[in-house]
């Protein structure tokens, strides 16, 4: 098969837990031809949905994670399947992607659906599952959000169209933070806010659970750093071996079939104790930790979904 990664650049990834380089990996090996674009240079042209990249071999070497062709310009329309992998902001320029590459369906795979990528961002599409979350609020007024903190006491503020940690704010009841966080916040985006109950049960971890076309192939815990309230790897968040428990399958069971539904192959989704508090779609991480700490190849599995939905 031709397979296209739309993602950031390749050259700075690091080849022992960067996912995107795992697929691409795994494509190589099971003899796909591989083809690497970064996001803006992907383009609508008088009908046809194009990029500029390269051909692309990965190999795992340290600082030259691909050996890539010369720049050339394809017809995305001639691949079997692109991957949507750059990492948020969830931003206008994301969105925008997401609107091009959706005018490949019934031609080209797009592997998560674009569609659903974008109207299923990873702190909105929870919200489907109220159950199954923390208290959560969504809003970009102040006095709103007040109210939620003198409900809650302790709560957790961050970005709606954040990643990687970054953002994330712990107010504990004594906090006296608010009012400047949100004048921060909302001095440089017309974005809302989303504020959730603090999880004490975070200082045991956040749990990545993966989920292969709608079904759990396993999980891994990240704890949080000493003196810190983030357990994400970007900002020293340690990954340790875990199993799924009665409750993240019973998660699991619930989200599944609407994943599978949305055409959302590879997903993660995070669980502090027993709630659930993101569904990420847009580029989840997490296989090569889960591949070392369980022994089970999950691009495999994902790649064996690709190929039988293209069969």
């Amino acid at each position: 098969m031709k397979i296209a990664f739309q993602m950031d650049p390749i050259g700075s990834v690091n080849i022992h837990a960067d996912s995107s380089f795992r697929l691409a990996e795994e494509a190589q090996a099971r003899g796909h031809d591989l083809f690497y674009y970064s996001p803006d240079m992907l383009a609508y042209q008088e009908g046809r949905i194009t990029a500029r990249g390269h051909d692309m071999k990965v190999q795992r070497v340290e600082g030259t994670p691909a050996i890539l062709g010369p720049l050339r310009e394809v017809d995305l329309a001639d691949f079997d399947v692109v991957w949507l992998r750059q990492d948020p902001p969830f931003d206008m320029h994301y969105i925008t992607s997401t609107h091009l590459l959706d005018r490949l369906k019934g031609i080209t795979l797009v592997v998560n659906d674009p569609f659903w990528v974008r109207n299923s961002p990873e702190k909105l599409l929870v919200l489907n599952f109220p159950d199954l979350t923390p208290p959560t609020t969504i809003a970009r007024d102040l006095a709103t959000i007040r109210a939620f903190k003198a409900k809650h006491g302790d709560i957790i503020l961050k970005p709606l169209y954040g990643n990687g940690g970054a953002g994330v704010f712990r107010l504990d009841e004594g906090d006296r933070n608010l009012a400047s966080l949100h004048e921060l916040f909302t001095g440089f985006s017309r974005e809302p806010l989303i504020v959730q109950k603090f999880l004490p049960a975070v200082s045991k971890g956040d749990k990545r659970v993966i989920l292969v076309d709608g079904e759990p192939v396993g999980a891994i815990n990240r704890v949080p750093a000493a003196g810190e309230t983030r357990s994400n790897m970007h900002v020293g968040g340690r990954p340790e071996k875990i199993g799924l428990t009665d409750r993240d399958r019973e998660i699991c069971a619930r989200i599944g079939p609407v994943l599978r539904d949305k055409g959302q192959v590879f997903v993660g989704i995070d669980v502090i104790g027993d709630w659930l508090t993101e569904i990420n779609v847009t580029s989840p991480t997490g296989i090569q930790e889960l591949e070392r700490f369980d022994g089970i190849n999950v691009a495999a599995r994902i790649w064996q979904v690709i190929e039988a939905k293209l069969a």
